[in-house]
Formats: structure tokens, C-alpha cells, sequence
């Protein structure tokens, strides 16, 4: 038998279904009273986002826009006592920032959510379909729907 899962980095995107994602890595270490969640939030540079050429300064902006992803993190991880030493907003590639987070802290497991895909989404591909190759943990992919859209 394999020995439980130790430190897991949650992947989150700061949308509702963050709270799904990570109440799923939470239960992945319940019981378990020496492990540890980690939470990461990427945020792509403006200028990969939007190619090189940005006509304007987009410091402020960014900035603003990590301080408001670390916010929401904090939120979310009040509700599971992760403490924020433990929480990383960071800019840029969303898969390999995800991964060298992983790597430098030593994770066993990145849990991630997946949202079904389908037409020219499928083709792009999905953040978490991108970690698996680079990853050298196990990856836990976590099907999420998104909220706001209504199910049948």
C-alpha cells in the first residue's frame, strides 16, 4: 500500500468553483493530521495573454490584479485553515509556474479542476491536460461544472 498523499498543491483560478476544487483536495487528506494544502493562483503576464506588443504600461494594472487574486485565496483559504504562507499568487505560464511550484516545494500531489470542453475548447486544450506531462507528482483532476451555466 502506498503512503498517503503529504503536501498537496491545489491549483486554483479564483472562480466559484475553486471551493469545489479545493473541498476535494481537503478530503484527500482527511484523517490525514500531518499533511499540508498549499494554494496557487497564475496569472498570465498581460503581455503573454495579449502578445508582446501591449501599447501601455500595465504594471498598475497587474498589480492590481494579483492583490486581488491573493484576496480571494485568502477567502478561500480561511475556510480550511491554510495558513498564508502557504498560499502563492505568481505571474506567469500557467502549467509551468504550476509545476515549478510543485517541484520547489515538494509536493506529492497537484489537484486541479477540469471543466468539460467541447468544440474549438477541446482542440485548445486544458490546464490541467497541460500539467500531466510536466509533472513530476501525480496530478488529480477535478471535474467541475461551471456554475454559472444550468444544468438539465
Amino acid at each position: 500500500m502506498t503512503a498517503p498523499y503529504q503536501r498537496i498543491l491545489v491549483a486554483i483560478d479564483c472562480s466559484d468553483e475553486s471551493a469545489d476544487i479545493l473541498c476535494r483536495a481537503a478530503g484527500v487528506l482527511e484523517g490525514n493530521t500531518t499533511g499540508e494544502l498549499h494554494l496557487i493562483h497564475v496569472i498570465e503576464p498581460l503581455a503573454l495573454a495579449y502578445g508582446a506588443d501591449v501599447p501601455m504600461d500595465v504594471t498598475d494594472l497587474q498589480s492590481g490584479l494579483v492583490k486581488q487574486a491573493r484576496e480571494t485565496a485568502l477567502e478561500y483559504a480561511r475556510q480550511y485553515q491554510i495558513g498564508e504562507d502557504r498560499i502563492h499568487v505568481e505571474l506567469g505560464s500557467i502549467e509551468k509556474t504550476i509545476v515549478d511550484k510543485a517541484d520547489a516545494l515538494g509536493v506529492d500531489l497537484i489537484v486541479v479542476g477540469s471543466h468539460t470542453r467541447s468544440g474549438l475548447a477541446l482542440l485548445l486544450g486544458s490546464t490541467a491536460r497541460g500539467l500531466v506531462p510536466g509533472a513530476h507528482c501525480d496530478v488529480l483532476a477535478v471535474k467541475v461544472q461551471r456554475k454559472d451555466k444550468k444544468t438539465d
